[in-house]
């Protein structure tokens, strides 16, 4: 039996008559599986426990017949462990319901695009029309004729008894360019993550869900790289976010830096940042030797002068870092302030209800940068 602790959620007996039983109790489900990091007996445990509590089935509708639904829409499969013991574990059709599901939480409805591209403030031939309509220069697309307006134009000129089409008749509406963007997110996993009780993982988890599936379904030309930061630093994958977990690490915010940055460099865009999701507190760096050096009493300057220098780097880089601070110590956002200002970047400082609704803001608010 898992140990009770706080999800953050309250249930009712409310239930929405427009779903199924199965949909109803799939919507906890793709919570639990998301706070027991993918872990899917843990995840059923809860589930028995708020059945047990709110009479979340009934005996038209059991849990036993939920997971068998489960398996067979193809949400969990059984594994045969190594000693001959069966296993059931989700799927990646489960972890894209997870994502979708962050989405929706964080970001809210957003409707589908085909082109995954972001507006600029600047005009000229790109791909999306502006309502602006000017005279055909040499150059201009064919496409971007607006025919009805060089029609009235040219009637105008000429007159229907002596009607003509002329290069000085035509007007095209002017169109939007429309950028790019390659994003590192970087996620702080060290230990502080969970101390006091406070669960700060899992809506950074969440985040990093929503973002990935924003991305992937609104914006598809852009790129996103996941990281993750303890002692060390290291790339995940989009399927490894839903089992995200805290270790016993300590905070090396430097090699995060340095690896988002190397992520960056490779890509072609020129339109690059970085959102970094911590507490705040750097605690470790990674010495030429491979020791690693330690503190985690306060700010240690000979870390905190590391970091100032990487983000100087970052800044001469063009690639702004956007912090997302999620602890409220006043020393520990003087050490944002003076981080942030050697990158010319931004930073919140935020609780965690808000988190995702700011770097969805801010993913949007970058992504208007003017290209000639």
């Amino acid at each position: 039996m898992a140990k009770k602790r706080n999800t953050g959620y309250a249930f009712s007996l409310y239930q929405d008559k427009e779903k199924s039983p199965f949909d109803r109790l799939f919507d906890i489900f793709k919570e639990l599986i998301t706070h027991t990091s993918g872990d899917f007996d843990e995840a059923l445990d809860w589930l028995e426990q708020l059945d047990k509590e709110y009479n979340l089935t009934d005996e038209n509708y059991t849990l036993e017949d939920f997971v068998e639904d489960l398996k067979s829409k193809g949400y969990i499969k059984e594994e045969i462990q190594p000693d001959g013991s069966l296993s059931q574990s989700i799927t990646a059709k489960t972890e894209r319901a997870i994502r979708k599901n962050a989405l929706n939480q964080i970001f809210g409805k957003i409707r589908k695009k085909g082109t995954g591209s972001h507006k600029t403030k600047s005009s000229g031939v790109g791909d999306e029309h502006t309502g602006d309509l000017r005279g055909f220069q040499f150059g201009d697309a064919i496409e971007s004729i607006n025919i009805t307006e060089s029609l009235k134009n040219a009637h105008v000129n000429h007159g229907f008894e002596q009607f003509s089409l002329t290069e000085e008749d035509l007007v095209v509406e002017d169109t939007h360019h429309k950028a790019q963007m390659s994003t590192v997110l970087m996620i702080d996993i060290s230990h502080s993550m969970i101390l006091y009780g406070e669960d700060r993982i899992t809506p950074a988890k969440k985040v990093a869900m929503a973002l990935a599936e924003l991305i992937t379904t609104r914006y598809p030309k852009d790129t996103l790289d996941i990281l993750v930061f303890g002692n060390d630093a290291w790339p995940i994958q989009l399927k490894e976010l839903p089992y995200l977990q805290v270790g016993p690490y300590h905070t090396n915010t430097v090699a995060g830096l340095q690896l988002a940055m190397d992520l960056l460099r490779r890509k072609r865009n020129t339109n690059k940042q970085i959102f970094m999701i911590t507490d705040g507190k750097p605690s470790c760096l990674r010495m030429p030797d491979g020791s690693y050096y330690k503190n985690s009493n306060g700010l240690d300057p000979f870390i905190t002068d590391k970091c100032y220098t990487m983000a100087a780097q970052a800044r001469k880089l063009h690639i702004p870092i956007t912090t997302f601070m999620i602890a409220q110590d006043p020393y520990l956002q003087t050490f944002i302030d003076q981080f942030t200002q050697s990158n010319r970047g931004k930073a919140f400082y935020t609780g965690l209800d808000g988190l995702g609704e700011m770097i969805f803001h801010d993913y949007e608010s970058n992504r208007k940068k003017r290209i000639r």
